[in-house]
């Protein structure tokens, strides 16, 4: 049997390298931190979440409640250990980031079919006889192995870039100012909400788009993905923009009244202490000290303390559509599989999700089977079939959404107007194709 090499302790990479060792393969694992760290890490840790610590709606019927249902019966490592470490967030699945990245290294650990390397990897074998490779170092690899990369592939490197939101120490929040409440109530009342005033959200805005930016170096192209934007950069387009976005204040009423605020900041629970909480969607690429005095115009953060300002780092993927197989192995080169974010699928659960297709794709190559793509009616499979499909000159990242999923026969959409029952009847049949697929499967033997 074949050998694995599983490069990147990110999201992708562990959850490869547990889904690999699960099926009867030896494994090494290879992260380049602490030896070499990125941009935006702050430790050295296995599945450091580094934007934000929400794994998106567990609400049923979602698509990214679609995506995680998938990954349970899978049996996704990393997504059982978020399970066991959420914290509340309303219907949301967040989790404690510290006791998150200690349960993944313990599950690495207890797994002896993994070795773990600490070392930065420079070259990739694509012609080796006896081992796989599994590329799961995200949206920050390193430049020598993009370099790398971009040798195998013969195309240019794409980059977008990806922001950090602020964290605040929740001790310093003027609760007197703020009250818990989720949107439309839905799942408890887990996240604070800073609420605004007509007159307060204009002085606000003001101090937003006039904030002075981080200075791009030469080298740089600012590229963002739309899907994170930075916050000033959404101001800007537009003076209620925000209030349509992450300021949006419906479903938010005053409690025990019929008053909508007039904008809304929601922060939400960092961990099990609860003593800090971050502002969703509040990523930006301003400098510290233009972010700490404009983050205290927000209503109960006049005398707050951050544990973290945001920032902005470089994010790389690979153009898929042109690259990969639907078994996410390069065309050209089968042997070496790209995993997460570097295959283009934006978001924490789709990272994860790639890095369990990723390990069972290896493991059955590995035990000399030829695995099937995931079926097309899932939610994996869509996402696989969107970066593998796409149009490759406007190709960009995606998270899971119904968009990417197959509609609803023609007679039925004609049947069923209401969008709620059509989404339920998507999720039921991608359900019922995972299952099937994975009852097919070699590896379910």
């Amino acid at each position: 049997m074949k050998k694995i090499k599983v490069i990147g302790g990110g999201l992708a990479g562990p959850e490869a390298a547990l889904q690999a060792a699960r099926f009867g393969c030896e494994v090494t694992l290879h992260e380049m931190r602490p030896n070499r760290s990125t941009e935006a890490h702050q430790t050295s840790d296995f599945a450091e979440l580094v934007c934000s610590n929400s794994l998106k709606s567990e609400s049923e019927n979602t698509a990214p409640w679609l995506l995680k249902q998938e990954m349970r019966i899978a049996g996704s490592a990393l997504l059982k250990e978020a399970d066991a470490c959420a914290v509340p967030a309303g219907h949301a699945l967040a989790v404690d980031r510290v006791e998150f990245s200690r349960r993944v290294a313990e599950r690495i650990a207890a797994e002896p079919r993994i070795t773990v390397v600490r070392e930065e990897v420079t070259s990739l074998d694509e012609n080796s006889e006896d081992t796989l490779t599994i590329l799961a170092t995200g949206p920050l690899t390193s430049p020598a192995l993009a370099a790398e990369l971009q040798r195998l592939t013969g195309a240019d490197q794409l980059a977008f870039y990806d922001s950090i939101a602020p964290v605040v120490d929740a001790s310093t929040i003027n609760m007197d100012r703020v009250y818990f409440k989720a949107r439309w109530d839905k799942g408890s009342a887990d996240y604070i909400n800073c609420p605004f005033t007509k007159e307060e959200y204009d002085v606000f805005y003001d101090a937003l788009v006039a904030a002075h930016e981080v200075e791009a170096k030469e080298w740089e192209k600012l590229d963002y993905f739309e899907g994170c934007l930075p916050i000033e950069e959404i101001a800007r387009r537009g003076r209620d923009t925000l209030r349509f976005g992450c300021m949006k204040p419906v479903g938010l009423r005053y409690p025990g009244t019929e008053i909508t605020p007039y904008a809304v900041v929601q922060l939400r629970q960092e961990n099990l202490r609860a003593d800090s909480y971050n502002l969703v969607g509040f990523q930006n690429h301003i400098k510290f000290g233009d972010q700490q005095r404009i983050l205290r115009l927000i209503p109960g953060l006049e005398n707050a303390t951050f544990l973290r300002y945001g920032q902005i780092h470089r994010n790389t993927y690979i153009n898929s559509p042109t690259l990969l197989n639907e078994q996410l192995q390069l065309r050209q080169h089968p042997n070496i599989f790209i995993a997460g974010q570097l295959s283009g699928v934006e978001g924490y659960t789709e990272s994860i999700a790639g890095g369990m297709l990723a390990g069972r794709f290896a493991a059955s190559v590995a035990r000399g089977e030829t695995p099937e793509p995931a079926p097309r009616l899932s939610a994996h499979g869509s996402l696989v079939h969107y970066i593998t499909h796409a149009e490759a000159k406007r190709f960009q990242p995606a998270n899971v959404t119904f968009d990417l999923l197959l509609p609803l026969e023609e007679e039925l959409r004609k049947k069923i107007r209401d969008k709620k029952e059509r989404h339920r009847l998507q999720c039921e049949r991608g359900l019922n194709a995972w299952r099937e697929w994975l009852d097919s499967s070699p590896l379910s033997a």
